[in-house]
């Protein structure tokens, strides 16, 4: 049986696991923990966490120590079933973290004992202690980034950079509206968006700490943070004296929220949805197609990821980008709470919970 792709095979506690060939140094040991799950469904109820024999080395394998792996919503889906691309079980949960790199095969040319690594894309299975990976399926990122920063690097500063990016060619003034505000996207878009001079509209659910949400989305740099009750009041045409009706629309909820954003949107505006936490439909009127003629599109990084398997470099150039952007204090880690691995069941738990602000990021 074969996990995600990429990932190699695994042996251990009756189950399969692991990667490449060779062992490594004579006193680093050749077993290692993860998060297994041999059937979807609640992640709580069929993760389990189990030992696992490492595979050896080779030429071309690169054996990683997994520092810091977060809990995605789509990590969720995964193992519920319900995402769009499932690993071959048994897997390993998490598609994206941080690792160093302990030892690499002697064809690997790409990085060396010591660098820091993220998965190139998903399906690798982080949620563990070591592994022994392929080289192509790893980025190197600077040592010298916050270690949260790093472990929350290739999802969602990348969608939202490349949704800032790839729709609309917009200038310093330009402003953009958002919804699912308080998402890791959300804060990254906040982020990039002030980086690049541009004014955002940050739209979020009503709720008990509303207050403290709002601070801490203007702390990062966000112009405007409205309740989805106020995204429908006439007093939005206040707010449009002080900054432009926005070209560009990112959806992450659907229903009724994408109905009120498309009313504020400009003529030939764009809409981009990337998820769709409310499980509603988007619902678009008619009048949005015939009189303002905008557009509807849908991005997700993975597929763009796909499509970038002839052009590396592209996605590397992104990568140091937003590296750039760290370094200069312009891009942070959202919002987070470290759980030790052997607790994953309480991160699991607080990940799933309504009006989380926090992001549950496994240390290992």
């Amino acid at each position: 049986m074969r996990l995600a792709v990429g990932m190699g095979l695994f042996r251990g506690a009756g189950t399969l696991l692991s990667i490449f060939p060779r062992s490594l140094a004579a006193a680093a040991s050749a077993r290692s923990q993860a998060l297994v799950y041999e059937r979807h469904g609640e992640p709580v109820q069929v993760l389990q966490l189990k030992d696992l024999e490492r595979a050896e080395l080779g030429h071309s394998g690169v054996h990683v120590k997994m520092l810091a792996a977060p809990i995605n919503p789509a990590d969720i889906n995964m193992i519920q079933g319900t995402y769009a691309i499932l690993s071959d079980l048994p897997a390993v949960g998490g598609n994206e973290g941080v690792g160093q790199v302990v030892e690499v095969g002697s064809h690997v040319t790409s990085m060396k004992p010591g660098d820091w690594v993220i998965p190139a894309d998903a399906g690798l299975g982080t949620w563990r202690t070591s592994a022994v990976f392929s080289e192509e399926t790893l980025v190197k990122v600077p040592r010298d980034i916050p270690l949260l920063s790093a472990a929350t690097l290739s999802v969602n500063p990348c969608t939202a950079y490349r949704m800032l990016t790839d729709f609309e060619t917009l200038a310093p003034g330009d402003s953009i509206i958002q919804n699912a505000a308080n998402s890791g996207v959300g804060q990254a878009v906040i982020q990039i968006a002030a980086a690049l001079g541009l004014k955002t509209i940050n739209v979020i659910r009503d709720r008990p700490n509303l207050q403290e949400v709002v601070d801490r989305l203007k702390s990062l740099g966000a112009d405007h943070v409205i309740t989805e009750e106020m995204l429908r009041k006439p007093g939005m045409k206040d707010l449009f004296k002080k900054v432009p009706k926005p070209r560009l629309a990112l959806n992450c909820v659907g229903g009724k929220s994408t109905t009120e954003m498309l009313r504020h949107i400009q003529h030939k505006g764009t809409m981009v949805t990337y998820g769709g936490m409310a499980k509603q439909p988007v619902t678009v009127p008619v009048s949005a197609f015939i009189f303002k003629d905008v557009k509807l599109c849908g991005f997700w990084m993975t597929q763009w990821k796909k499509e970038q398997t002839q052009n590396k470099d592209r996605f590397t150039g992104m990568i140091l980008t937003l590296c750039n952007l760290i370094h200069k204090g312009q891009l942070t880690a959202p919002a987070c709470t470290e759980v030790p691995l052997k607790d994953y069941r309480i991160a699991l738990e607080a990940s799933m919970k309504p009006f989380i602000s926090t992001k549950q990021i496994l240390i290992m």
